[in-house]
């Protein structure tokens, strides 16, 4: 019996691990927890640093409380500059408080979020860590001056192994580099941009949209990253947009804008489920889709339709401006397009011996096949369908898979106890 308890305890470890590995983590949120971070997590919110770091895994967080905040905490800074300046504070290497304590030779150099922006010249990227006698452990940004004053470890905040640490320092680490005055961004005008370079047509759409229009301009310059079809695909599709209503086209516009500015590398390294402006605009509606790595470039997925990345417009934090070569169709509006596989024939009905022929065993499924595939390119009002195509294009969960591991792992336990 002891021997079951301990199996069925390490198997739970395994399946809480797991759980947590699968369902990733929120900076925010854990921050959130602690008041004494506040200033700290609203900057991270404010510039948008959240975002980035919630996409990243093996990755330290050095965060500072409100009362050692210093050049952080005001000096009419842009943004950017706070952002570079937070960057300097995000190892992008786990480091838990044990292994700070277990360093090789005492001392090591870490790059960081600033360093793999491009932002960062040389090395000045980088954080040196130092382990000193007594268990004192120091950071110290590479570029520092002489004179600058190390921060020290105070504590750990948060730990999810090999994932996610999150240390308390004593001071914000003092980076030239990172502090450098940085312009805010020039306005930029969104449909002149997209007119210029292959998108037209697609211009003029959300030109003649005020709804679409306006909640994309006001979202550009907090993070955007947006999806124009090209003028031959805006003419391909347009007899079924104008099947669309009001509210649909508002709809399937906002689809192609995601509230978030993904770099062409973070498209193609960070594949998966994307939500887009539509999602907040349309109540009870998932309008999302896929992204997925295709060579050195991205497609795009929605179950009804996809689209490659063709060609770069415009890629500067934090708007990004991406040719594609379709319209994009979401699921919410249109059906999914599924292989029909022939219906099994119906059985004969049994008739006593006679001379006549028995009738064809199979009908042709060709009338079934040509309604199927006119109905997943009509317009789709009902949410029963649209629930009914979530479930049926939905691919096995990361949770799931995790589970089905951490289960197998007790099993294995269990046979060996």
């Amino acid at each position: 019996m002891e021997a079951l308890r301990r199996t069925l305890l390490v198997a739970l470890a395994v399946l809480a691990l797991a759980a947590a590995a699968a369902e990733g983590y929120n900076i925010t949120k854990i921050l959130a927890e602690y008041p004494e971070y506040s200033q700290f997590n609203k900057l991270l919110t404010q510039t948008r640093l959240a975002q980035d770091i919630n996409k990243r895994r093996t990755i330290t967080v050095l965060v500072v409380a409100n009362g050692d905040m210093g050049g952080l905490a005001g000096g009419g800074r842009t943004l950017q500059t706070i952002r570079h300046m937070l960057q300097i504070h995000v190892l992008v290497d786990y480091y838990g408080g044990k292994k700070l304590h277990q360093l090789a030779h005492g001392v090591t150099a870490c790059s960081t979020m600033f360093q793999e922006s491009g932002a960062a010249p040389g090395m000045s990227g980088y954080v040196n860590i130092t382990q000193h006698r007594g268990g004192k452990v120091t950071f110290t940004a590479e570029d520092a001056e002489d004179s600058a004053p190390s921060s020290a470890f105070v504590k750990s905040v948060k730990e999810i192994p090999y994932d996610l640490a999150v240390l308390q320092i004593s001071k914000v680490l003092a980076s030239p580099e990172a502090e450098a005055p940085v312009a805010a961004p020039a306005p930029v005008n969104i449909t002149e941009l997209l007119s210029k370079k292959y998108c037209k047509s697609f211009a003029g759409l959300l030109a003649a949209n005020a709804d679409a229009y306006s909640t994309i301009n006001a979202t550009k310059d907090n993070g955007l990253t947006l999806f124009c079809p090209v003028d031959s695909a805006v003419a391909s599709f347009m007899p079924k947009y104008k099947n669309l209503t009001a509210k649909g086209r508002t709809a399937i516009l906002l689809y192609h804008a995601v509230p978030d500015y993904y770099s062409l590398q973070l498209l193609t390294s960070n594949s998966g489920k994307v939500s887009t402006l539509a999602t907040s605009n349309v109540a009870k509606k998932d309008y999302s889709f896929d992204v997925e790595k295709d060579g050195e470039t991205a497609e795009l997925d929605t179950k009804v339709n996809s689209a490659s990345v063709t060609y770069t417009i415009k890629d500067d934090d934090p708007l990004a401006v991406y040719a594609i070569s379709k319209f994009l169709q979401p699921k919410e509006l249109y059906k999914i397009a599924k292989d029909i596989a022939p219906a099994p024939a119906p059985e004969a009905p049994k008739k006593k011996k006679t001379t006549k022929k028995k009738p064809s065993a199979a009908a042709s499924p060709s009338d079934d096949d040509d309604d199927d595939d006119s109905a997943a390119d009509s317009p789709d009002d009902s949410s029963s369908d649209d629930a009914t195509a979530d479930k049926d294009g939905a691919a096995p969960s990361a949770v799931a898979g995790w589970v089905t591991a951490a289960v197998a792992v007790a099993l294995a336990l269990a046979l060996a106890a």
